[in-house]
Parts: C-alpha cells; sequence; structure tokens
C-alpha cells in the first residue's frame, strides 16, 4: 500500500504546492488523479516516487518512506513522466540495459505490446516521434510489473488513435495486484479505465472516492424537472447535470462532467456521496 499522510511541499521562494494531503493507495486499483494545470499532480507523482521530499508529512510504500530511496523501495515504483529524454539507442537496446533493476520485469509482455504499438526493437529512439517515444516508456512501464505504476499525463502527445489504443493496452495487460496513478487534465482520456477518482485544488485533496461509491449516489445526464434537485448542471436547464441518485436508475460516470461538478460544488457532491 502506498500511504500519503499529512503531506505538504512547497518550492523554493513559493507558496505551498501541496497542504495536508492523505491519500491511501491500495494494490488493486487504478487511480485517476485530476486536476487543472499547477494544481501539484506531477509534484505530488515525483513525491511518490522519491524524485522529490515532503517539507513535512510522509509518503510511504509498504512502511518505508519513498524519500529514502532505498533499492529495495525503487525497484517497486515505476515513473512515465510528462517530459522525458531517452538515450539514442535501439529499443531492444535500451530494454537489455534497464530491464535489470526490475526483477519483475517480462520481456515477453515488453515485446508483445512493442508488437501491439506498431513499433520493432531495432527502431532507434532518436528517430522516433515524442508519441512513439512514450509507448515505449508506457510499454516497458506496464512490463517492469512494479507494484506502483506512475504515468503524469500519459497521453499528452498522443494522437486519437494512440489514445485509444493507450487504453486498450492498459486495460489489458495490467496486473491487477498493481496500484496504478495516472495523473492528467485530461479527463476524458481515462474514460472508462479507471476505478478511482482523486481530485486536487488549492494545493489540497478536495475528492476522492472510488468509482463504484460515485455510481452509487450520483446520477449524470439531461435532467428533468421532476428528477429531483440538481446539485450541479452545465448550460441551461436540460442540459449535463449531477443529481442525487436515490431512486434514479444508474448511470454511466461522466469523468469530465463529475470533474467540473467537484471544482464547482466541492461540499454539496462530496455530501451527497457520503448520504
Amino acid at each position: 500500500m502506498l500511504q500519503v499522510k499529512n503531506l505538504d511541499f512547497n518550492y523554493p521562494n513559493r507558496g505551498f504546492v501541496l497542504r495536508s494531503v492523505d491519500l491511501e493507495l491500495k494494490p488493486g486499483n487504478i487511480y485517476g488523479l485530476f486536476g487543472k494545470n499547477g494544481e501539484g499532480k506531477s509534484t505530488l507523482i515525483k513525491i511518490m516516487a522519491g524524485l522529490l521530499f515532503p517539507k513535512s508529512g510522509i509518503c510511504n510504500l509498504n512502511h518505508t518512506q519513498t524519500k529514502k530511496r532505498s533499492p529495495k523501495t525503487l525497484q517497486e515504483i515505476f515513473l512515465v513522466p510528462e517530459n522525458f529524454e531517452l538515450p539514442a539507442l535501439p529499443i531492444s537496446t535500451f530494454e537489455k540495459i534497464n530491464s535489470s533493476f526490475y526483477p519483475n520485469f517480462s520481456n515477453e509482455q515488453f515485446y508483445g505490446l512493442l508488437e501491439e504499438f506498431q513499433l520493432h526493437p531495432s527502431n532507434k529512439i532518436s528517430t522516433l516521434s515524442f508519441g512513439q517515444k512514450k509507448k515505449v516508456l508506457i510499454a516497458f512501464g506496464i512490463a517492469t510489473n512494479t507494484k506502483i505504476l506512475l504515468m503524469d499525463e500519459p497521453t499528452n502527445g498522443l494522437d486519437i488513435p494512440s489514445k485509444s489504443q493507450f487504453r486498450k493496452v492498459m486495460a489489458s495487460a495490467v496486473d491487477k495486484g498493481q496500484c496504478i496513478v495516472v495523473s492528467t487534465h485530461q479527463v476524458r482520456d481515462l474514460h472508462s479505465l479507471i476505478n478511482h477518482v482523486i481530485i486536487l485544488d488549492n494545493s489540497k485533496v478536495i475528492f476522492d472516492h472510488p468509482l463504484e461509491i460515485i455510481s452509487k449516489n450520483l446520477w449524470f445526464g439531461r435532467a428533468t424537472q421532476d428528477m429531483g434537485e440538481v446539485i450541479y448542471s452545465e448550460g441551461p436547464f436540460g442540459g449535463r447535470s449531477i443529481l442525487t441518485r436515490k431512486n434514479l436508475d444508474e448511470t454511466e460516470v461522466d469523468l469530465e462532467l463529475l470533474f467540473n461538478g467537484v471544482l464547482q460544488e466541492t461540499q454539496n457532491i462530496n455530501q451527497a456521496i457520503k448520504k
């Protein structure tokens, strides 16, 4: 389990990026970490990976602080960063050099994912587009089979077909014993992939609920006057809305609508879920 407790972080000569963050991330879940640009998503991901150290509070993987960067801990964490530099090597050479750091790395899985992404092991990384390079990292990250897989804006740089490909790969290739955190401001890209929603705003976690609980307590769609009180709505009456579900039929969770609604009606939506 990855535990974040009472965590604060700020960069030098700047205000706090994260304040009093508490999270418990468990195996078998794909967490969507949402927030507007500059709300601390990438910072939190880097703290989880042991690349940044909290000002106060803790970030532990199985009771060991990630900031200690012990080899035993780091071999169980892999980060696909938003921005990166890769060496001018063939993909196969990159794999041979780096896979030895991850005891559960699967060559079969990695090269199978390359094929799915329409990449060849002999491709020289420096000749690939940014989106193709990201696919190499995504394939490598999945194949590490680490306990914690962190992805920061993984769909940035991917075209529409590649985003669909990414969702397919993630849904089929990820081990159920893993804990996966996908940070993004492009909420639509994680549709049908995640099972837990975390939202950051004003340096704090303002929403932290599994999709099952959200679906059980909230209704999403175009409301009519006889359906009850609307918690949040976009556009004129009859537009996309969030209601307390009560006796209404279950609907698919509209992640984009939920995200916008939580930012505008944080307290009301959280109260509706707790009821």
